[in-house]
């Protein structure tokens, strides 16, 4: 898996360069899709520069795709939840580390650390789904509170999934490499060469996988868990 680091300046410059596949009426043959990492960190941030601006539950909504799902802690599709929910009076701010592209770019995944104003911090991923109009929107959000704050890095790291070396079939068992009995979610990029998925147990408990090929075979980045909610 090929590995770079990316400065937001370099984020937010790749972010104004086209999308792959996207051809204008005397440029020649539609381009091959490619990855575009920095510009799934620019859709991150003015996703959260929205949510300052405008409100937490618009910005979501704004960003959101049609088939989105969140967890409240059950799966819900998101722009269900959403709808006509009221803002709360300030929302919570959060930023992204880390960043991983599939290598034709049409799924990327976010990583990185919230902050709410109460003082509570915690983690999030999200993943994204490259539209019919080359833009991100995201498909999946979770999170979890932490005990302290993440360690901010120097600069957001990016990875991009080798390019896979023949046209991926996909598989019957895309998910079988997430442990645990319940409800399944997840998908898998046009390549095939980043996969996400994860369950929800009855209580409320859940686990999220994020899988990029190397070249050679899938390596797990993200095995993420949340523990169901305390009841009262």
């Amino acid at each position: 898996m090929m590995r770079i680091a990316v400065a937001l300046a370099a984020a937010l410059a790749l972010a104004g360069c086209a999308a792959g596949g996207q051809r204008g009426p005397d440029r020649g043959p539609a381009l091959k899709p490619i990855a575009e990492p920095g510009k799934v960190v620019a859709t991150e941030i003015a996703f959260a520069q929205m949510a300052q601006e405008e409100g937490q539950w618009t910005a979501f909504a704004e960003y959101a795709a049609d088939d989105g799902v969140m967890f409240v802690p059950e799966k819900v599709n998101a722009q269900d939840w959403l709808k006509k929910r009221p803002n709360p009076a300030q929302s919570v701010a959060w930023q992204p580390h880390e960043v991983w592209s599939s290598c034709d770019g049409s799924i990327g995944v976010t990583r990185g650390a919230w902050q709410r104003p109460d003082g509570s911090v915690g983690w999030f991923t999200t993943v994204w789904h490259r539209q019919k109009d080359g833009e991100y929107r995201w498909v999946m959000d979770h999170g979890d509170a932490a005990a302290k704050p993440l360690a901010e890095p120097e600069m957001i790291e990016a990875h991009v999934a080798e390019c896979p070396t023949q046209p991926w079939a996909p598989s019957e068992d895309l998910l079988e490499g997430v442990p645990g009995n319940g409800e399944f979610f997840g998908g898998a990029s046009d390549d095939g060469t980043l996969r996400w998925g994860g369950r929800v147990d009855r209580w409320g408990g859940r686990i999220v996988t994020i899988d990029v090929w190397d070249g050679a075979e899938f390596q797990r980045v993200l095995h993420q868990t949340i523990a169901p909610p305390q009841q009262p």
